[in-house]
């Protein structure tokens, strides 16, 4: 069974799914929805969980650099809630500070054009978060 991977925006979820040992991350895709009608997210989920089977999620927590959980926290584990009641899957919270800055980073030394990075952004976070969650736990 494989580990999914989300990094919830307002607008948007990166996703990333590890390999069936629970090695590696990779991304796959990003699904737009409308925060906060989980409504608009539970298709394309439902399908990845399905076609990856996957049997746990692990869920990008912004938290402020203090360790604080601001709005955006509070709005991913509202959003955790949800996926743990729609999938019966368990959901894991995993810190993912600075991750979308590192994925950036990344993104520009390997000289990805601004329009080409705002596509792809949101999966590298994810598969940043994923990852960084496999590396602790193996």
């Amino acid at each position: 069974m494989k580990t999914m991977g989300l990094d919830v925006g307002e607008k948007t979820i990166g996703v990333a799914i590890s390999d069936g040992l629970g090695w590696t991350a990779q991304g796959i895709t990003t699904i737009k929805w409308t925060e906060p009608d989980f409504e608009t997210a539970i298709a394309p989920l439902k399908e990845l969980i399905d076609d990856h089977e996957v049997s746990k999620v692990v869920i990008g927590l912004p938290k402020n650099m203090n360790g604080t959980v601001g709005p955006r926290g509070e709005a991913s584990k509202e959003f955790g809630q949800q996926l743990e009641e729609a999938f019966q899957l368990p959901v894991v919270y995993w810190d993912e500070r600075l991750t979308t800055m590192a994925a950036e980073r990344v993104l520009l030394n390997a000289d990805v054009s601004r329009k080409k990075r705002k596509k792809v952004i949101d999966k590298m976070a994810a598969s940043i978060i994923l990852q960084s969650y496999l590396d602790a736990n193996q």
